[in-house]
């Protein structure tokens, strides 16, 4: 029995590629180089949309080219060292494999090339900073941004990875994560909300009405975030299998009902289900799923998903007043808090086929609070440290008064989202 369970708990902890027997199987490779296309247009699409729609026209374009340089520089830092610390050998963290040393063509992670596998995961630590943008935008200088996304990745989002995913033992605690909940959405929020503290409010902030450049956009940038996240939660399996059939199921089914979720919430609070609402509905229902979405059935997946949508509608609308952090574009709400609640729900809503008959949904759930406690702490801690060497290397992180009335767009890059 207790075979089984651990049995179980190495299936939802570890990417599958680490367990399979070292055979190539071409559909499996052909399913991830679908996935890892998918993950892709998350970044410099998805959320780039999705962000850009939500903030002022003046920062559009500037929100827009964060996504964009995270998704470039995280694909640049991931093959010159994160690879190797998130998953080469060592307890605490992995040895560097600079720009891939020893991986070549015939090279598997399981049953795919492991140069795939180095894909895969790298467009997770692109979108990952990408995420924490959010909370910073309007205010903080691009270049700052830009270092603070290289040491980063390195410093914070590989050794969460490492601890999660890629035998780590020492901060391991059994967890269940199946593609991202504590490594990808927790960490990412955590470090949004950090960064947006130090920063300090944006000009105007709660004296006059911050308007979305455009909802229709947002929306847009939530359906290809939505498309996108099958490749996210499917493809975390590293197979074409049914537990990817399941995940990518469960998905669905999740950020639908996160939508719902949200917009219920919504009209009850304001009256006014809006757009925007019902796109971070979706993009709520997803966070909430994603650590269950290899174990949970679809009784699972309405609960996770309809309790995300109307969590993050509360966190955005009520929770949030009592922080007083300007968190531009509520990532730590949506993803953090979101992302808290699906840790623990990955923990209440295992399939019946799948538990064990010594499950013990106490013990894991204590399990899912020790990793969540573990990333919130490390993550704040060298989230700041990370930030402060990027903002005195930058001579300060936070753009000038000028800058910022002008807005980014003009001020930084020269451009207009619309020249008129």
């Amino acid at each position: 029995m207790k075979s089984k369970f651990l049995k179980l708990l190495t299936l939802l902890v570890l990417p599958m590629s680490l367990l399979a027997d070292d055979k190539l199987n071409s559909g499996d490779t052909a399913w991830m180089i679908v996935a890892t296309a998918l993950v892709m247009l998350m970044t410099p699409a998805g959320l780039a949309l999705f962000y850009g729609g939500m903030t002022r026209s003046k920062n559009v374009l500037n929100t827009i080219s964060m996504s964009l340089i995270s998704f470039a520089i995280g694909t640049l830092v991931w093959v010159l060292f994160g690879y190797g610390l998130a998953f080469g050998d060592g307890d605490f963290i992995g040895t560097t494999k600079f720009l891939l040393s020893g991986i070549d063509e015939k090279s598997l992670s399981g049953t795919i090339p492991e140069l795939l596998f180095v894909a895969f995961q790298g467009t997770f630590a692109a979108i990952t900073v990408a995420i924490a943008s959010g909370s910073m935008i309007e205010r903080v200088k691009f270049s700052t941004f830009t270092i603070f996304a290289t040491l980063w990745i390195l410093v914070v989002y590989a050794p969460i990875t490492h601890w999660a995913w890629g035998g780590g033992e020492t901060l391991n605690f059994g967890e269940m994560d199946f593609a991202g909940g504590t490594v990808v959405h927790i960490n990412a929020g955590v470090a949004g909300f950090v960064v947006a503290m130090i920063l300090g409010k944006r000009k105007g902030y709660e004296k006059s009405a911050f308007k979305p450049f455009s909802p229709a956009l947002t929306l847009l940038g939530a359906a290809l975030l939505w498309f996108g996240w099958f490749g996210f939660n499917a493809g975390s399996e590293v197979a074409a299998d049914g537990v990817a059939a399941n995940a990518f199921l469960v998905t669905n089914v999740a950020a639908s009902l996160g939508v719902i979720g949200w917009l219920i919430m919504e009209y009850i609070v304001y009256k006014k289900p809006t757009l925007v609402g019902g796109a971070s509905g979706a993009v709520a229902g997803l966070v909430a799923i994603t650590p269950a979405s290899g174990s949970a059935d679809m009784i699972g997946a309405v609960i996770i998903g309809l309790v995300g949508g109307m969590l993050g509608m509360l966190g955005v609308s009520k929770i949030k007043k009592l922080f007083k952090v300007d968190d531009s574009l509520d990532a730590f709400w949506v993803h953090g808090l979101v992302g808290i609640w699906g840790s623990i729900a990955t923990a209440l809503f295992v399939a019946p086929y799948l538990k064990a008959d010594d499950y013990n949904i106490a013990s894991q759930i204590v399990k899912q609070l020790e990793a969540v406690g573990l990333t919130v702490v490390y993550s704040a801690i060298g989230t700041a440290v990370v930030y402060l060497i990027a903002s005195i290397l930058t001579g300060g992180g936070r753009v000038d008064e000028e800058t910022e009335v002008i807005g980014l767009d003009e001020a930084i890059h020269g451009e207009r989202v619309i020249n008129l």
